[in-house]
């Protein structure tokens, strides 16, 4: 049946992107915004409005797409895209689901039971299970949501309770399900994915694969299409494992089959029962908008048969309100917004916004296109010469470094990379002739914990008198937890206190041994960004 008015349950950039598709259409739009929220950006994208209590709260979705007499919902990403139950609350309501099943959500979501279906299906999977089985390090994740929340490396057994606590924790705040389960952690791999699109009559097809192996707290930053470590071999492999996956489990709407890439090897992550964040690069070099494919198979219609055909390359990088050494988000208006027009640009928010501490601080999604990798990136590198923001932090400095360093510029980089590369320090010396790309990397240190810069409470210490010092927020967010009181006695590195923001947890810690002076928060307070938290005195 043919949708005439669609409600996206979303906010944001991906809201603004699915009504730009059904404008195309002629789909009429309802947008949803909770209390705090009615000015955004997508708001005055759609053709009219429901607010709602929560975007977390399926039946609030339902009973909006009721008022406004909209006939199909879509999820976006986040919050409930990937909720069984929401789905089958939207069929159950006789609303179109422009998604996969719940059955195959509930499969697929379970990235517990997706990881034995997985290797059922004959797909190589990391190893899963309790600590002592499968040793350290391991990788903390939680078994749904994604996007980096709710995941933990840890290298140690003593690591392992405050990290099992932390990601449940997170985890519970981003998805409403706060399980959580340990994997084998695997050093240095790529991270690559399959596109595919699946119909109701059985037909399944891979598009290509995205490398995002640049990540900071396990979020992607860059996204490209093809993958520079894949040859036509590897990627047929690979589209074969994801298409096998997605038959076994019922699969329908567009997904990705998420791999790590070790050399030649690959390993089954999970499946994201969405859209991806970096869906354009695939629709770039596939030629196929993929949001009006999610339409078109919400409808009954089928997909044409096709092969794995990429025209030239792409890549995409998120321009996010954080800081650009440490990742930490950052709040603000928008006084002045310049984005490229040479490129595309899915933008999330106007010149005169409001960037908030209740959600994902993404600014917009700056994606170019050339026959060439090499064109690619410098036509991206344009584009960002050209990107002003004016009144908010931004991550633009590091975006512009990111795109001309050296080993992102070879094809080389993997998820340690910011890791082994720190935001904004200097390029490693370049190496002569062929030695550039084919041994540089096996001369690397080895990886420190994380995927990305850990924050470092000393850039938040002040020093002071007598060997003083005042441990400041540094971004807004609130305190969940203090883990000391004034007298006690820490050493460098112990944790002080736990500030959430945008449902991401940062550990404040001691930046020496010393004793704890005053304690000016509890757990609770709402802090603005510079606000004195703890004072310390040296030992």
């Amino acid at each position: 049946m043919p949708i005439r008015k669609l409600l996206v349950a979303n906010r944001g950039e991906i809201a603004v992107r699915i009504f730009r598709t059904c404008r195309e259409l002629g789909i009429a739009t309802v947008a949803v915004a909770a209390p705090d929220d009615r000015g955004s950006l997508h708001v005055r994208s759609a053709d009219e409005l429901v607010e709602i209590e929560s975007y977390l709260l399926p039946e609030e979705h339902v009973r909006a797409a009721k008022q406004a007499k909209a006939d199909a919902i879509h999820p976006g990403y986040g919050f409930l895209a990937e909720n069984a139950d929401f789905a089958a609350a939207v069929v159950a309501a006789e609303l179109t689901w422009v998604g996969p099943p719940a059955e195959a959500l509930r499969l697929g979501g379970d990235k517990l039971a997706a990881k034995k279906i997985a290797a059922q299906a004959g797909v190589p999977v990391v190893p899963t299970g309790e600590p002592d089985e499968i040793g350290f390090p391991l990788l903390v994740k939680a078994a749904a949501g994604g996007g980096g929340r709710g995941m933990r490396v840890v290298r140690e057994p003593g690591e392992l309770a405050e990290a099992l606590a932390a990601a449940a924790r997170e985890a519970e705040a981003a998805f409403g399900d706060g399980t959580v389960f340990c994997e084998r952690y695997v050093e240095r791999p790529r991270h690559v994915e399959i596109q595919l699109l699946a119909d109701s009559h059985g037909t399944v097809v891979a598009l290509g694969e995205r490398d995002c192996s640049v990540q900071r707290r396990h979020q992607k930053v860059l996204e490209e299409s093809p993958s520079p470590a894949l040859d036509p071999e590897l990627r047929a492999s690979m589209s074969a494992a994801a298409v096998a996956f997605a038959r076994a489990i019922g699969y329908t709407s567009a997904g990705t089959a998420e791999f790590m890439l070790v050399n030649n090897e690959f390993f089954f992550l999970e499946l994201n029962g969405r859209i991806q964040v970096e869906h354009p690069v695939t629709e770039l070099v596939a030629g196929v908008d993929l949001v009006h494919e999610q339409i078109r198979i919400a409808q009954g219609e089928r997909l044409e048969p096709r092969g794995t055909v990429l025209q030239g390359h792409a890549v995409e990088v998120r321009l996010y309100a954080e800081d650009p050494r440490t990742f930490l988000p950052q709040a603000g208006t928008i006084e002045r917004l310049r984005l490229p027009e040479a490129v595309r640009v899915d933008a999330g928010v106007a010149e005169g916004d409001e960037v908030g501490l209740g959600y994902d601080p993404m600014v917009a999604k700056l994606i170019a296109h050339g026959p060439t990798r090499a064109e690619a990136f410098a036509r991206l590198a344009d584009a960002l010469s050209e990107t002003e923001v004016g009144g908010v932090t931004t991550n633009l400095p590091f975006l512009r470094w990111l795109v001309a360093h050296p080993i992102v510029l070879a094809g080389e980089a993997t998820t340690a990379f910011l890791t082994e590369y720190p935001p904004l320090s200097e390029w490693p010396l370049r190496l002569p002739g062929a030695a550039w790309r084919g041994g540089w990397r096996l001369n690397l240190p080895a990886a420190a914990p994380g995927s990305a810069p850990d924050v470092d409470s000393t850039a938040h210490a002040r020093a002071g008198v007598g060997g003083e010092s005042r441990v400041t927020a540094p971004m807004p967010g609130t305190v969940i937890r203090v883990d000391v009181a004034v007298g006690d006695k820490v050493e460098a590195r112990r944790p002080l206190l736990m500030l959430e923001a945008m449902k991401m947890e940062t550990p404040l810690t001691a930046p020496y041994d010393a004793t704890v002076k005053a304690v000016h928060v509890e757990e609770g307070d709402r802090v603005a960004g510079g606000a004195l938290l703890v004072e310390l005195e040296a030992d």
